[in-house]
């Protein structure tokens, strides 16, 4: 990639460090829920719904900005999102007084926040080379990851001195810091290609015709859509589990949400290896593994709730690592077997697809820790079941993965 129009240099570190503040929001909810929940007396399926609300908000963006994108060019929206994130996680902040507004401002939250990711994968697509994109997208990421490890260092930290509603706060102010940033990684990407008029619905259509057609791309978002499955839930519950874990031994809440941080920071490393050992060894081979062994953590987790919290933010590090190391995979998988005219589809139907399914995840988790914690002499063995779900969910992921490569080794592609 040589010419005048090539990325200037720092191009991806800039990308990288603005993905890092815009994904601090993705976590709010899930690291001042324990206080919220308390503050509020909301059950555990009310808590789960409002970070459902979340999912729903972002899957419904990711649909619609591949098609805008594909039209007027990721950089635009990456932007215009980036910068609506900013406004709403203040009005997030500010507005959530019970658990209908908190869902209701959350979701559109992730409404705006779906058009910094999508865009932000087509943005990598275009400016890193065939041969590294996977551990550009690794990187990319891996950056959210760190946000949210970020953003929960931020609450376990202020917790004894702010309100959670304030850290709330501090938190918008890290989005906003991301979108004045976002100018500056911009201005060092490759221009868009050029783009036709506005979009027609025939054309919307026949894309999506296209995209459900194609057989190898479906079997990729089915996985995908496993894998988010897994994910989200367990990313909204890490904090409130740790935490449980916690005051079970004598500790606050706080040093267990403080412990979910670091499992989020460790999980960086899973993301830039996933991607680049996909560049190395190939993405099937990546992809199969990671989630044999995220399957693995999933149904075990929750049977470790009494062993000791240093061992169970370990084995949450772990998990963490092994649930997000092969996501910037799916995204490179799509992307090396769709062509770039279409792309912007492919990830929207994908999107819906995977994060319709972890819309569900974390309020079926919550419901099956209800479930649980009125029926079990135990409150561990609530999240025993609880967990279980999680795993049941993502038994989807490895048998669409090997159909993927069945699929696109019939028909030549890589």
């Amino acid at each position: 990639m040589s010419g005048v129009d090539a990325p200037q240099s720092g191009w991806l570190a800039l990308l990288c460090i603005t993905r890092l503040f815009q994904a601090t929001i993705a976590i709010a909810w899930a690291g001042v829920m324990p206080r919220v929940m308390a503050d509020w007396d909301l059950a555990a399926s009310q808590a789960g719904l409002v970070q459902s609300a979340w999912h729903v908000g972002y899957l419904i963006s990711l649909f619609g900005v591949g098609f805008i994108a594909d039209r007027v060019g990721p950089r635009r929206v990456f932007l215009v999102s980036s910068i609506l994130t900013a406004c709403a996680a203040l009005v997030f902040a500010l507005g959530a007084q019970g658990p209908a507004s908190a869902a209701l401002l959350y979701g559109i939250t992730g409404l705006c926040a779906g058009g910094c990711y999508s865009p932000g994968l087509q943005l990598l697509a275009l400016n890193a080379p065939a041969q590294r994109r996977g551990k550009a997208m690794g990187a990319f990421i891996g950056s959210a990851s760190f946000g949210y490890g970020v953003a929960l260092v931020a609450v376990a930290a202020l917790a004894d001195s702010l309100s959670w509603r304030s850290i709330l706060l501090v938190i918008a102010v890290m989005v906003a810091v991301g979108a004045v940033l976002t100018v500056a990684a911009l201005s060092r990407l490759r221009p868009d290609p050029q783009r036709g008029a506005a979009p027609r619905s025939s054309s919307i259509r026949l894309a999506l015709v296209e995209t459900v057609g194609d057989k190898p791309a479906m079997a990729g978002s089915w996985a995908y859509s496993a894998h988010c499955w897994e994910l989200m839930a367990l990313w909204a519950w890490l904090p409130a589990f740790l935490a449980f874990s916690a005051q079970g031994g004598g500790l606050s809440a706080a040093e267990g949400i403080g412990l979910a941080a670091m499992a989020h920071l460790v999980s960086v490393a899973g993301s830039v290896f996933g991607g680049s050992a996909s560049d190395r060894y190939g993405r099937v081979r990546v992809m199969l593994v990671a989630s044999c062994l995220s399957l693995l953590c999933s149904f075990t987790f929750g049977w470790m709730w009494a062993a000791p919290l240093w061992m169970l933010a370990a084995f949450g590090a772990v998990y963490n690592l092994w649930a997000i190391a092969d996501s910037s995979v799916y995204s490179t998988a799509l992307a090396d077997v769709v062509p770039p005219g279409r792309l912007g589809a492919a990830y929207s139907v994908r999107s819906v697809m995977g994060f319709g399914a972890g819309a569900v995840s974390p309020w079926v988790f919550g419901l099956a820790l209800d479930w649980g914690r009125a029926h079990f002499a135990l409150e561990g063995n609530a999240w025993v079941l609880a967990w279980t779900t999680v795993g049941l969910g993502a038994l989807l992921g490895p048998w669409m993965i090997l159909r993927f490569q069945r699929l696109t080794a019939a028909g030549g592609r890589p």
